[in-house]
């Protein structure tokens, strides 16, 4: 007689609608998206020249997760300082340090570069994060990821060819828009790798834990030490705190 097994079907996760955190995520998200690069560039525009500390007030909120951090530990009975192994640890600050490089190299673009322009040229880590993805972690390519590469990338390069046009905004010269133009792609660049790596990281050193809210929360405070910490020692190698 055979005997009829059941596997237990795959939680489901709530709608959107009924995931408060997910939606403060979303909005906060937004808002940052919005209101981050205004608020740089007019930095620059009235006057600012500290890049380092435009790049150290990116991801300096990394506190802000703790107490989320400490309640959900505590909720799950995680009693170890850390959940994640040593190794993903140290690979954690190596991309911190990775991140802080790309917050530099976005505040350089920006001082030279329109918000508009720069909003375009950021938005390439799309293609990026497709390339490296399909390089890091084996993931194909879709007809709408390639859709989104080939209209990112044919806008980067007209406003590329505009250099010289209307869109360098006023007291900047030619060759520091392009060097501007050079850094923002970078920072994309950069970040676009970190994507993938992050991903990569957790599927082969996380362990038990991989895949945990906890691990990955603590992985986004390990990640904002790192970036924060490479921001200072570039603050004070620039002097910034002289004056």
């Amino acid at each position: 007689m055979e005997v009829e097994t059941s596997t237990p079907a795959p939680q489901q996760q709530p709608p959107l609608h009924r995931n408060p955190l997910a939606i403060v995520n979303i909005v906060l998200i937004g808002i940052g998206a919005v209101a981050g690069p205004l608020i740089l560039r007019a930095y620059f525009v009235h006057g600012g020249s500290r890049k380092w500390l435009s790049s150290f007030l990116q991801t300096s909120g990394w506190p802000l997760l703790l107490p989320h951090l400490i309640f959900h530990r505590r909720k799950d009975g995680i009693s170890p300082l850390f959940l994640m192994p040593p190794r993903l640890l140290a690979v954690s600050a190596a991309l911190g340090v990775a991140i802080g490089l790309s917050d530099f190299l976005y505040a350089y673009g920006l001082a030279d570069l329109p918000v508009s322009t720069s909003s375009i040229l950021i938005s390439t880590q799309l293609v990026f994060t497709a390339f490296f993805a399909l390089v890091v972690v084996r993931q194909r390519f879709t007809a709408f990821s390639i859709n989104a590469v080939v209209l990112l990338t044919v806008g980067a390069a007209m406003l590329g060819m505009n250099g010289s046009g209307s869109d360098r905004p006023e007291g900047v010269s030619r060759a520091a828009y392009y060097v501007g133009f050079a850094m923002t792609i970078g920072s994309a660049a950069t970040y676009g790798l970190v994507l993938p790596l992050m991903e990569l990281s957790q599927a082969r050193l996380a362990g038990r834990s991989a895949g945990s809210y906890s691990l990955v929360l603590e992985m986004q405070v390990v990640i904002g030490i790192g970036a924060t910490a490479f921001c200072i020692i570039g603050m004070i190698v620039n002097k910034d705190f002289q004056g």
